[in-house]
């Protein structure tokens, strides 16, 4: 069964009666491009199969009802609340992402006259693939959906628009600072493509990316780690870089080239030097990974994701050991390219392997996370899949 297929069933226990709609939206996996969407950057998801749904039903009195289906195969159900009276704060735990959404919504000018809300996902959670954004992503079009302004309806907003939306709600409400990739890949991701999106510009193109049809996969390894400075170290680099474009005068880190990067690194402090490099060199690994995609050579990519992880751990400074020895470990035994993805300190690695050494990678992977006497990772394969949409 489907999470559209739970949520509806589920919905109509819950309720009594039949949802009007069920909408969802995936989880990522970032092929290429961390930590450069908040400085104006380039990007490069693709959506997994994974997805969060939300089954919804209009109601009349402005109240907000919200259940979730959890990991523990119950549901969990957040006190009715008035939308008029939601603000950052109130509620929290797990039903601040949705209600955040309506939050944003409300603030935007959207007409919404309440809503019963039921979530169901097979998205990892903590695992750096975006469990959060799928589910506010799925939330916003519901909701959109009960206000007669989801998308293919009249005066609709664009996908840009909602994931600026949902960016408020995980910033403002939520708390947590993030950027516009992760929205923007539940949302605008097509199948058998990655989406190289330009931050600044809000402009997207799609990358065709059959990993499959090429005869490699993308591994995912779930680590099941995620140390306790994650929050806290993400928004100190952000706010380095941050500090670092206004030393120099540039609006962000997007506007420092390559070539001039070694004579900015001289006018910084110490301290900041390492994320601009991060960032200037990602950007650059970012246009040539879509390079390699667009000529069809695919399997060229593997450095730039090495590249990739040694920048991310060395000057970004936000790996881990067990996201170290996915990476180490993947690569001996025969991946292609192999980095961690996602804000980092915890949290999954991808590497990209030959379909027939899929099964040996996975074993050494396993193999030394035991001899390390560690949890044993999650490991499934990646498939660039669809984005958001109604599924009913």
């Amino acid at each position: 069964m489907t999470s559209a297929e739970r949520a509806a069933a589920l919905f109509a226990e819950e309720h009594g009666s039949a949802a009007s709609a069920v909408w969802s939206a995936p989880g990522r996996v970032n092929l290429i491009g961390e930590h450069t969407d908040y400085n104006d950057g380039y990007v490069l998801p693709f959506a997994l199969p994974h997805r969060t749904a939300v089954a919804v039903r209009l109601r009349g009195d402005g109240l907000l009802s919200m259940a979730t289906f959890g990991s523990d195969r119950r549901l969990h159900r957040s006190p009715e609340i008035a939308i008029a009276d939601l603000h950052p704060g109130s509620p929290t735990g797990w039903a601040a992402y949705p209600a955040g959404v309506a939050w944003a919504l409300r603030e935007a000018g959207f007409r919404l006259g309440g809503a019963d809300l039921l979530i169901v996902g097979d998205v990892p959670t903590g695992a750096g693939l975006s469990s959060s954004h799928a589910l506010e992503c799925a939330t916003a079009l519901a909701l959109l959906d009960t206000a007669d302004a989801a998308p293919g309806q009249p005066g609709a907003p664009s996908l840009g628009e909602i994931a600026r939306l949902v960016q408020r709600a995980e910033n403002d409400f939520a708390g947590a600072p993030t950027g516009l990739l992760d929205q923007t890949a539940s949302l605008a991701c097509t199948e058998a493509h990655a989406l190289f999106f330009d931050v600044r510009t809000g402009q997207g193109e799609q990358i065709p990316f059959d990993s499959l049809g090429a005869g490699l996969e993308v591994l995912v390894v779930d680590t099941r780690v995620k140390h306790s400075h994650s929050e806290s170290g993400y928004g100190e680099r952000r706010r380095g870089c941050e500090r670092a474009a206004e030393l120099l005068g540039r609006k962000a880190l997007r506007d420092v080239t390559a070539t001039e990067l070694p004579a900015v690194l001289a006018d910084l402090p110490e301290e900041l030097r390492p994320l601009v490099r991060h960032v200037v060199t990602e950007n650059d690994r970012v246009l040539a990974t879509v390079d390699e995609l667009r000529a069809g050579r695919y399997a060229e990519i593997g450095p730039l994701l090495n590249a990739s992880h040694a920048s991310l751990r060395d000057d970004y400074r936000i790996s881990s050991p067990e996201l170290d020895l996915a990476v180490d470990t993947a690569l001996a035994a025969g991946a292609l390219g192999s980095r961690m993805i996602g804000g980092g300190f915890g949290g999954s690695a991808i590497a990209l392997v030959p379909a027939d050494s899929r099964s040996t990678v996975e074993q050494a992977v396993l193999d030394a996370f035991a001899r390390a006497d560690l949890t044993a990772p999650r490991l499934f394969t990646a498939v660039p899949s669809a984005g958001a949409g109604r599924d009913r």
